[in-house]
């Protein structure tokens, strides 16, 4: 009896024993697991999570800003006066670049515009001469118009245009340039080819053919347009301004005139 009575208690002592180790393994390791520690030097698993998370995101914003980029919207800077009174040098425009149709990146094909440009349209395009340049100026002739201009003023199938959007600042004279013989080819009349001096205020009936387009820059007097170097094509028309999101005075020969000589009331101005 006495050596069962011993038996029992050091079974019951191993059993204490074992709970116990038990215990100490649990608090050392809440997974109650040796096998499942993660290994030393990993970040501990709160913080890592963390981490991925935001590099997750940060990824997906690059990514969607690219695509807007694409696809919708994209910065541009005026740097000419060429549509001063509209547009002045140093304003940054937001670009709506889905209006007449986005070009997918790296293909050369172009998504089905929602509409299509239109007279009075102020457009961010390629021209003809610099392909690889962006410029900005208005619709002033589409597809079949006729298109004249007559001491200054512009005259589209037949009719006086107005244009309260239009600066001139040389009201004394004309300007001759070798640049506006293109125009022959797009004469109205055979017989006045031959004759034809087009000048700066004074040139036309010309035809505006197909998938082309006329524009002219609201400062008159001042731009370098489809008067001296062509037709836009369809396909070279990049999109629309919509507001002005940044302007500041470049001119006014202020340091730092980014930060000193900020245009407010320019700031947030829808384009039209």
């Amino acid at each position: 009896m006495g050596s069962l009575r011993l038996v029992r208690v050091r079974a019951m002592a191993r059993s204490d024993d074992d709970r116990l180790e038990t215990l100490r393994r649990g608090a050392s390791d809440p997974s109650g697991s040796e096998g499942e520690r993660p290994p030393k030097g990993l970040l501990p698993p709160g913080l890592g999570r963390w981490v991925w998370e935001t590099l997750r995101s940060l990824a997906l914003a690059v990514v969607l800003v690219l695509l807007l980029r694409a696809f919708v919207v994209e910065a541009f800077k005026i740097p000419t006066g060429s549509m001063e009174g509209t547009l002045l040098v140093g304003d940054f425009l937001i670009v709506n670049k889905a209006v007449y149709g986005a070009e997918i990146p790296g293909t050369g094909l172009q998504l089905l515009p929602p509409w299509e440009p239109e007279r009075g349209d102020v457009v961010v395009f390629h021209p003809p001469h610099e392909p690889l340049k962006h410029y900005v100026k208005r619709i002033v002739g589409v597809p079949g118009d006729t298109l004249e201009m007559r001491r200054k003023e512009l005259v589209v199938n037949g009719t006086s245009k107005a244009e309260p959007y239009v600066h001139h600042l040389d009201r004394t004279g004309d300007a001759v340039h070798p640049d506006m013989s293109w125009q022959r080819r797009y004469l109205v009349g055979a017989r006045e080819r031959s004759r034809y001096r087009p000048s700066r205020d004074t040139w036309g009936p010309l035809v505006v053919p197909d998938d082309r387009y006329f524009v002219l820059g609201d400062s008159r007097d001042n731009s370098e347009d489809s008067r001296y170097w062509g037709f836009v094509d369809r396909e070279a028309v990049r999109g629309r301004p919509l507001f002005v999101y940044y302007s500041f005075d470049p001119q006014n020969g202020t340091p730092f005139p980014w930060v000193r000589e900020i245009r407010w009331d320019r700031i947030g101005g829808w384009i039209r």
